[in-house]
């Protein structure tokens, strides 16, 4: 199980994790790392134990509400289906629709721009 060293509030800290995971950790970490210096320019230096839970409570409060806007838009992701034929098929559907409406109104610019030409 690889080790990482991550800094969150100028603090090193080793975690392990799973092979392969290293740069997700770290990345994950960077994230937090943020979220705890946006506290500490909000509320100052108030110690690494209550700016972490402040983090975590931060973090909690992003994953509710992305929650809530899943649940709001349809299916959770877990749910979403379809295969990249459907996406392909529904995309060149669209593009057709495209083309053609971009066609019917070019021709209706052609004949507004005759009929000033006549005019």
């Amino acid at each position: 199980m690889p080790l990482v060293n991550v800094m969150v509030n100028a603090r090193a800290y080793t975690i392990a994790c799973d092979e392969g995971e290293e740069d997700h950790l770290k990345q994950l970490a960077g994230y937090v790392d943020g979220k705890v210096r946006e506290l500490m320019e909000s509320v100052g230096q108030v110690g690494d134990s209550r700016l972490l839970l402040m983090a975590a409570l931060l973090l909690a409060d992003e994953v509710f509400d992305a929650n809530a806007h899943i649940e709001a838009g349809g299916k959770p992701l877990g749910e979403l289906t379809g295969s990249n034929d459907d996406v392909r098929e529904t995309l060149a559907k669209t593009e057709g629709l495209a083309a053609d409406r971009l066609e019917a109104a070019a021709k209706q610019l052609e004949d507004i721009a005759a009929r000033f030409a006549h005019a």
